[in-house]
This record gives C-alpha cells, structure tokens and sequence, in this order.
C-alpha cells in the first residue's frame, strides 16, 4: 500500500493553507488574504498521533500514522473577481485551468478529502459548486467535510449549515486558535488506512534556486515525473517553497522548488515579500543547492547575490546551466565557462552541469552530481590528514605580518560536517583571516575530499593550558603543527 495522502480543497480564503500549517505544525504554505496565493500543490510528510482516550485494550494496538498532507490552491479563484493581474499587467486568470488541474490531480491521488469550508461566511455557491465536482468526479467517499474558522462555542450553530453540502455532519475547528483540534485530528486518524507500507527516508533535500522564468518548476516537473507543479511564462508563478519527493536510481530525494528571485524594490506586495523568506529558508534547511541559470540570459546581480548568499550559507552548489539545447549551436562550451567562471567568480569551486529541464537532459547527471557533494559535506578527514595537509602549506607559504610576527599553528581538527568545519588554533588569529583563508581554503580543496563545497574555517588564539590539559592532550595523541 503506498504512502496515503489528505488533499485539502475548497474555495479561496476559507484557511485551507493555515490548516494545512497547523498540521504540519510549522508555516509551509503562505498565508495571505489574497485569493489565490497557493496556486501548486504543496505537501508535507506528517504524522497523525492516535485518540488518547481510547480503551487499554485498544490502546495497545494503536500507532501514529503517516501520510502526506497536500495544501491546493483555491478552486475558482479569479472567476468572481473577473480576472486579476500582476503587477507587470500579466492576466493571471490565465492561470486559473492550471491550479485547477492541481487540485483535479490532488483528488484523484488521495486516499482523503479534507473539504474545507468557512462557517463564518457560511455556505457559497462557489461551495455548492465544489461539492458538485467531487460528487461528479467519483470521490464522494473520500471526503470529509471540515468547518473552519469555528474559533469558540458561539459558531457551532452556523457550522451546521455545511451538512447541505451532502456530505454528512462537518468536522468544526479553527486553524487559527486550534479549536476542536484534538477532536478533528481522532477523525483523520480513524479515516486513513491501518498500515501503511514504510517510506524510505529521503537521502538529501536540494533547493532550487534561481531568477525567475529560469526554468526551476520545469526541473522539479521532471525529477518527479509528472506535472507536479505549474509551469507558466508568466513570471512569479510559484510563491510557496514547493517539497516533491521523487526516486532515482533506487535513492529517495526531495526536491524544494523556491519562488523566483528578482531585485527587491519590484517587489509587488506582501506575498513576494514572503515567496523570498520562504526561499532564504529553503536553502537554509536543504543539503544541496542548485543555482539554476538560463543559458540564453547574460549574468545579472540577482544570480551574484544569490551565489554570495549560498557561499555565506556554506551550502555545497552546482551550477545548473538550463536550456543549453536552444543555445548550443551558437555557443561553444568552453567559452561559456570561462564566462561563467568571471562572472561567478565566489563559486568558482562549483561543479557545472549543462541541462534541458523541458527534454529532461541532463537531469539523471544533475542528481548524481548532488550526491557527490552531499558526499563530500559529509566527509570527515582525521586529524593527522589535516595537520599534513596544513603543515604542506605553510611550508609552501605561510601568513605574513607588517609586524614580523610569526605565525602559528598549534593544533588543527575538523568539528564539523555539512559543511565541513575545521578548527584551527592559532597564535594570532588576525594573520590567518581574509586573503590568507581564501588561499588556504583552496589549497585544502586541491588536496582533501573537499574539491567542490564550502569549507568553513573557525581560526581562535591559543589559551594556556593547565598541566593537566597538557598531559590529556598527549595520551589523545594530539599532534603540534607550527609555522616556519
């Protein structure tokens, strides 16, 4: 049996994203007055904990179960407003067929239908509409109906009046305020399956990052196989960070679909605003990093800063060079990179990849080269590799002072993975920062398992040891490396 999934549906601004974040229990989807802010299918793996009251002998045999909760953007949403724009003039009823077609495939997946009304606006003929199409569509069966924004007793009463919908007496809670939360989370553990086959754990999660328009929704398309979100030429299409699970070569990954990046001061309202929070916490939170470009645009400073924001957040990063195929012909390769490398010059470490996400080329060797920095982030070098490696090149070159002071190394140890840290215990710790750490960073990629990610170095002034620290130091076989 697969991984069961609980699709929320219904029309805009009933909460249908505050209840999905109250789930999950963190903000996943943005939540903002404006109809039609979800506009993809954005779903979460969670685990629905079992009644507390139920008999010993029950009790027993009751587990938590797992599922993924899938948040849908809102069914008609530009058809009362007779057509909404952006703030370039683009018509987004042209998008509504699309997140139409999210929430129809969010459907049909599902094992339950979280149909969610607003009892305090009460029942629309947008509801009735809604209720029209699952009964149409077969999936009646699946539904239970959820009455929302029933924060105190008081709205119990205009609740009810859901029941006409035809799907039975409503679940009442609040998103907001968690009112009969316990109560709606016992009928959601009582609807889904009893066991459910084990889901592997996903190896890495990899951002995609990148301008807008650069092809990222098309990429997270075709890792996952299916149209998982929508892809449009209108700019800004994605607003929330979208987590799609998908499988290669036998490997679980998630991908993170981000909102497209692009100068602050165009930024439009409240929801862009928050698109570039939720993107910042995409890379923050994944294990890898794709820096999508499209081949046939120049650099801009929107991917400068991006490359400086993945370098100050030490995040392993390939470079993705998207649409190659419409620009080869023009282009020679070898020029391209050396155009590349000038331009974005901090990642000049980073593995580059040149794909069609439309024709799903290139896309397998994308993976595969994530996995090897995921690799290399992970890796953990001894103590004795790293004294050598840095005694090499001090030998070779070491800090120099206005001052004449000497520079030292009295003891050096990796800390840390992902990224890789390494401490460094110095005399003066000034010597060794800026110029010198660049220097010294890239002479350890050439000769650790470190040649394509971040390395972070922690540099801090030695403190004078007790005897019994010393004699410590020496039964561990701590090693001294000094500077010439």
């Amino acid at each position: 049996m697969a991984l069961p999934q609980i699709a929320i549906v219904g029309r805009p601004n009933v909460g249908k994203s505050s209840l999905f974040n109250r789930l999950v229990g963190r903000r996943v989807s943005i939540v903002d007055p404006t109809p039609g802010t979800t506009r993809d299918r954005v779903s979460q793996l969670v685990e629905i904990l079992p009644p507390t009251d139920l008999p010993y002998d029950r009790a027993r045999d009751a587990a938590p179960k797992l599922a993924e909760i899938v948040d849908t953007g809102g069914y008609g949403v530009y058809m009362a407003e007779g057509g909404r724009y952006d703030d370039a003039g683009e018509d987004l009823t042209r998008l509504t067929p699309q997140i139409e077609e999210q929430i129809r495939a969010g459907v049909q997946a599902a094992s339950l239908i979280l149909f969610v009304v607003d009892a305090q606006t009460g029942v629309t003929s947008l509801d009735a509409r809604i209720a029209q199409l699952i009964r149409e569509s077969g999936q009646s069966g699946k539904v239970l109906l959820v009455a929302n924004k029933v924060d105190d007793d008081s709205w119990i009463g205009a609740a009810q009046d859901a029941t006409r919908l035809g799907f039975g007496e409503p679940v009442m809670t609040s998103a907001s305020s968690a009112f009969g939360k316990r109560a709606f989370l016992e009928v959601i553990h009582a609807r889904l399956p009893e066991w459910v086959e084990p889901v592997a754990s996903p190896e890495m999660k990899i951002a995609i990052v990148g301008r807008r328009n650069a092809g990222k929704s098309t990429l997270i398309n075709a890792l996952a196989g299916e149209p998982r979100v929508i892809v449009s030429e209108i700019a800004g299409t994605t607003r929330d960070s979208i987590d799609v699970r998908f499988e290669l070569d036998g490997h679980a990954f998630i991908a993170i679909d981000t909102a497209g990046v692009r100068k602050r001061k165009s930024w439009a309202d409240d929801i862009e605003y928050y698109s570039h929070q939720r993107a910042k916490e995409a890379i923050s939170r994944a294990d890898v990093c794709v820096l999508l470009l499209d081949a046939r645009e120049p650099m801009t400073q929107i991917e400068k800063r991006l490359a400086l924001a993945l370098i100050e957040e030490h995040k392993p990063t390939v470079i993705a060079v998207n649409k190659w195929d419409l620009v080869e012909a023009q282009r020679k390769t070898s020029e391209y990179i050396d155009y590349l490398t000038q331009e974005l010059f901090a990642l000049d470490f980073a593995p580059l990849v040149f794909i069609s996400a439309e024709k799903s080329e290139g896309v397998g060797e994308l993976i595969r080269v994530c996995s090897n920095l995921f690799k290399q982030a992970n890796h953990r070098e001894t103590t004795g590799r790293l004294n050598a490696a840095i005694r090499s090149v001090l030998t070779e070159r070491g800090p120099s002072s206005r001052l004449g002071t000497k520079a030292k190394i009295f003891y050096v140890s990796q800390i840390a993975t992902q990224p890789p840290t390494i401490a460094v215990v110095v005399n003066k710790p000034e010597l060794f920062e800026g110029q010198y750490e660049k220097y010294l960073v890239n002479q350890l990629r050439e000769m650790l398992p470190f040649s394509e990610v971040p390395i972070k170095m922690v540099f801090s002034e030695r403190k004078r040891l007790t005897p019994e620290e010393l004699k410590s130091r020496k039964r561990a076989g701590v090693e001294v490396v000094e500077g010439d």
